[in-house]
């Protein structure tokens, strides 16, 4: 896993490796290309060991108390066991909001632990003491909207990360359908070509597609030094138990999940119809 920095049960660290170039095309035979959003730091925050940022649901009410999303691995009280789940947990944690420029513009709170796991996915929401209106009021940032369809295979991304405040760039490589690493395992991660070479503390940046501009995946691991499915070194596993270990890729759970189980008000429920996630 990316590690989440300063966390003192953590030893789990990783540094992505290498570059890509992007291939060529010509012009004469380019496809057009659908035109790029700007993607910056605002509505990213950082936490004291990893990356977040402020999200809401395609749903969600601007008097609705907002979101934090971030890694199952960044939870304050230590990594979920696997086969755990976490809902309704207390939480005071704080984490500071960053504007378009990554200038930390305010500090914001949580009251709860809506909803994490390191099972399936990799992922941490957090319930904040103050709603999304409050927060584009005072300080003029809206949230980033989490996309309900899966993402692409070579769509354009940037991870985005609150805590080095660094813009990462490449794309979407592929999907995973198996990703282990140690204990944990993870369904239909998203591959990220090796640009996205994303190092310790980037845990928990959202990925971002640069057309639409909405989050698709969270950022969470790759294989440091070519070990085969420890801790450090996830490894790919196919639907025929094939196992193969890329050195130096990162990886990413997608979230295109998660606005099926949330209701009304932001409101956590794993009962509803369509909702995938693992239940406690």
């Amino acid at each position: 896993m990316n590690k989440p920095l300063l966390a003192a049960l953590s030893a789990l660290a990783l540094a992505g490796l290498g570059a890509v170039p992007a291939a060529a095309a010509s012009p004469a035979k380019a496809a057009p290309q659908a035109k790029a959003v700007t993607v910056d730091f605002a509505g990213t925050v950082s936490l004291s060991n990893c990356s977040g940022s402020v999200v809401r649901l395609p749903n969600s009410a601007d008097t609705d108390p907002a979101l934090v999303l971030t890694n199952g691995h960044c939870l304050e009280t230590g990594f979920p066991e696997p086969g755990e789940v976490i809902t309704g947990q207390s939480s005071s944690r704080t984490f500071g909001l960053l504007n378009s420029a990554g200038t930390k513009v305010a500090t914001l709170r949580a009251n709860q632990v809506v909803y994490s796991t390191m099972t399936d996915t990799d992922v941490t929401l957090y319930r904040l003491t103050t709603t999304y209106a409050a927060i584009k009021s005072s300080y003029g940032i809206n949230a980033l909207t989490l996309n309900d369809s899966h993402p692409v295979a070579g769509s354009a991304i940037k991870v985005v990360s609150g805590y080095w405040k660094r813009i990462y760039s490449c794309n979407a490589d592929g999907f995973v359908y198996r990703l282990k690493e140690g204990g944990w395992t993870w369904k239909d991660s998203l591959r990220y070509t090796a640009a996205c070479n994303t190092i310790g503390g980037t845990s928990g940046s959202p990925v971002i597609d640069t057309v639409t501009g909405k989050v698709v995946a969270v950022n969470n691991t790759g294989n440091e030094d070519g070990q085969r499915c420890t801790e450090n070194n996830p490894c790919e596993v196919d639907e025929n138990g094939t196992v193969t270990v890329r050195q130096g890729i990162n990886y990413a759970e997608e979230t295109y999940q998660i606005p099926a189980c949330f209701t009304t008000g932001n409101k956590l429920n794993l009962g509803a119809a369509g909702c995938v996630l693992p239940k406690p």
